[in-house]
């Protein structure tokens, strides 16, 4: 017995280091799953610095992103792809950029794609080309302007989104939008999902069971009443007069013979006086 419990003491101590130790494992796989951004700017690398902007608002926000010029997509496609296969899994690879940088993120993502990298995302900012994006890519979002030097994106999983006439937006100034920013930093960025909120729904199947509970003695009253009234006159006289038989006979007796014996009499006494 004693052996057992010295045996069964070991086994939880090794268990309590054995996640001790995993722990931290887990918690840098997880870090490491985080995706790995790269941005790229348009012609002379001089007019695409709204990429600094965002790249500047990820890093900021624990996501890891650089800024290079389009003219490096392929070897930056490289490089990527062997940054990606550092960890247990390849870390994914989100591309944006602008102009001629626009053009070579689609590029960049069907390379990378290609090589068994996921790229699970791909956003361009009016782009100049016409491009055909990767079915292995998952989403390409391209925001253009039809009406001036942007091209729509082709492609199974692409999102065109045409701002024509946009307020002040223009080529040269799109990629420096807050607003679509903030839209791309909210598709890299996206916070956990809560399916507590979804639990109210339980609480219409408990608040229609207390309506039904709530209307079942409002009905009972109803019949209730009903009854009553039709039971209690059957019984009330058949109990009387079982009670006080010859109490209520005799005054009723009496007066018939007292009726008859006046009826007897009145023939009598009309005899007599004839």
């Amino acid at each position: 017995m004693k052996f057992a419990r010295v045996w069964a003491l070991c086994l939880t101590v090794i268990a309590v280091f054995a996640v001790a130790l995993a722990a931290p494992a887990q918690a840098q796989s997880s870090k490491s799953q985080q995706p790995r951004v790269y941005l790229l700017r348009g012609l002379a690398n001089i007019f695409s610095l709204g990429m600094d902007d965002l790249a500047a608002k990820l890093n900021a926000r624990g996501i890891k992103a650089s800024v290079h010029s389009y003219v490096d997509w392929e070897a930056l496609s490289g490089y990527a792809v062997e940054q990606a296969a550092t960890g247990k899994r390849p870390t994914p690879v989100i591309i944006i950029g602008h102009s001629l940088g626009a053009d070579a993120a689609i590029y960049m993502g069907n390379k990378v794609s290609a090589a068994g990298v996921p790229v699970p995302l791909v956003v361009t900012f009016d782009p100049v080309n016409m491009t055909t994006a990767s079915a292995k890519i998952g989403k390409v979002v391209n925001y253009y302007q039809a009406g001036g030097s942007g091209k729509p994106v082709s492609g199974p999983r692409v999102d065109n989104i045409d701002l024509t006439g946009s307020g002040q937006l223009s080529h040269f100034n799109i990629e420096k939008a807050v607003d679509l920013h903030n839209r791309v930093i909210a598709m890299i960025v996206r916070p956990a999902a809560r399916p507590v909120a979804a639990k109210p729904k339980p609480k219409p199947v408990e608040s229609t069971a207390g309506a039904d509970a709530a209307a079942s003695p409002a009905a009972a009253p109803t019949v209730t009443p009903a009854a009553t009234p039709v039971s209690a006159p059957v019984p009330a006289p058949a109990a009387t007069p079982a009670s006080s038989s010859s109490s209520s006979a005799a005054p009723a007796s009496a007066g018939t013979e007292t009726a008859a014996a006046s009826a007897a009499s009145s023939p009598a006494g009309s005899g007599t006086s004839n």
